[in-house]
């Protein structure tokens, strides 16, 4: 089944759930009964910790609740104004070439933002992307976290378009204490989700050459109700 469909929800939906929604979809496109999905969302605010994360990297006491993950690399905190998406696509025909799949998702990051007029870019070494802050030097925009189960993807990105930026104190954001974080908002962009939602489509064709499901973007809304009802 090589279609792919988008869903963007409207509020923030809670991790374990979302957690849940990937794995069934996962398995629905392992056993092919149904397509790729990308999911546009908001999390309320929380931390969570991939397969790398530390225990020293958790600094002090917080009431943003922690959840530990499967996806990989270390700390990172998702809320209100961050927007996310999760990435179910299928390497067995989009091509087995883990390293190649992450080069993508910077890359999509990467002309989202050029959309917007910001000039952001890979850092060696470190996965994600990022920009050169006027006040704080390099500065961390989107991040990455990926995890494939046999060859199906899932988890995805992360875009600081508005977010709560004091919240990141609490950790050290993907193990790396030498660099700030920074949103579309403090670098004086003012967006919104519905309009970066079209920008992440309208470049995710461009890097993936994807075959949509349907011509009918709606955002809030299932693009398919076949898929929900075979989740």
């Amino acid at each position: 089944m090589n279609l792919l469909e988008w869903d963007a929800s409207t509020g923030p939906v809670e991790y374990r759930g979302a957690i849940s929604r990937m794995e069934d979809r996962v398995a629905a496109i392992l056993a092919g009964d149904a397509p790729e999905l990308i999911w546009l969302l908001e999390h309320p605010p929380l931390y969570t910790g991939g397969t790398s994360a530390q225990p020293e990297d958790l600094i002090g006491s917080s009431v943003i609740p922690v959840f530990p993950t499967g996806r990989g690399g270390q700390y990172t905190y998702h809320g209100p104004g961050q927007r996310i998406a999760y990435t179910m696509l299928d390497l067995r025909v989009r091509g087995r070439d883990v390293r190649k799949y992450v080069r993508n998702l910077e890359q999509w990051l990467i002309d989202v933002l050029g959309g917007f007029g910001i000039d952001s870019k890979r850092e060696d070494g470190r996965v994600g992307v990022w920009v050169n802050h006027p006040n704080r030097g390099i500065a961390k925009i989107g991040a990455i976290g990926v995890r494939i189960r046999r060859w199906i993807t899932y988890h995805g990105i992360s875009l600081n378009v508005d977010p709560d930026l004091s919240h990141y104190a609490g950790i050290v954001p993907c193990g790396i204490s030498d660099a700030a974080v920074t949103s579309l908002a403090d670098l004086g962009v003012d967006v919104t989700l519905e309009e970066v939602d079209l920008a992440l489509r309208h470049c995710f064709e461009n890097i993936f050459e994807a075959d949509l499901h349907t011509d009918d973007f709606s955002l809030g809304a299932n693009i398919a109700a076949s898929a929900q009802s075979a989740e």
